[in-house]
């Protein structure tokens, strides 16, 4: 897919990882940090992403770094520093622990943004919306920053005065059978299956074809 000036690329790696303890920006699959993994996917479809978050080491890796406005504010404050950073009408805002992203998929969701009407295009699962790897119009912004004021942190709240197409399970499981694809390291556990699946098998997320796509 040709890099395209109405889209921007963002990696959301400002988070604390309780969890995992230690930067999931920086655990390696096949050798390769996750920052640096999601950042050759983002670049793939939007050109060079930058990271938001206090991330020490992001510059080490060639990476543009802007710090959270909100910090403490979650997700929902780091997509407003996104949009307020960005000159692109569309962004591309993922979160960088999700192993299981494919360029396929990456390249559907832009273009069915630039395709859209709406505010903010976001994949949806059985469990509700997954908007930490969504594609975000610049409009959005303005109502992203009054929830904040409003005091409101979860990141589908923050999205109620937007209009937001969602995208049914039945559409992007096509690019994941499995339906692993939104699937997020929280803890050593999450991390050590993610390693077993990219030892066991092909290179999962830049490659093509379908056994990159399979999780």
């Amino acid at each position: 897919m040709a890099q395209n000036p109405q889209v921007a690329g963002f990696i959301l790696a400002g988070g604390e990882s309780t969890r995992m303890g230690r930067s999931k920006a920086a655990l390696e699959l096949r050798g390769v940090p996750m920052l640096v993994r999601m950042a050759r996917l983002v670049e793939s479809v939007a050109g060079a992403p930058t990271v938001i978050g206090n991330l020490n080491g992001a510059d080490s890796f060639g990476l543009a770094t802007i710090a959270d406005e909100w910090p403490g504010a979650g997700p929902l404050g780091a997509i407003a520093t996104a949009l307020g950073a960005s000159v692109a009408p569309w962004n591309l805002i993922v979160a960088c622990d999700l192993p299981y992203l494919t360029n396929e998929w990456l390249e559907f969701l832009v273009r069915r943004a630039l395709d859209s009407q709406a505010d903010a295009v976001v994949p949806a699962n059985t469990r509700g919306a997954e908007p930490l790897c969504a594609m975000y119009n610049k409009r959005a912004e303005a109502a992203i920053r009054a929830a904040l004021e409003r005091g409101v942190r979860k990141v589908t709240d923050g999205l109620a005065d937007t209009l937001v197409e969602l995208i049914d399970p039945f559409e992007w499981k096509a690019f994941d059978s499995e339906g692993s694809l939104f699937k997020n390291m929280n803890s050593p556990e999450d991390y050590e299956e993610a390693r077993r699946r990219f030892e066991g098998g092909g290179e999962t997320g830049l490659g093509s074809g379908r056994q990159d796509q399979a999780s």
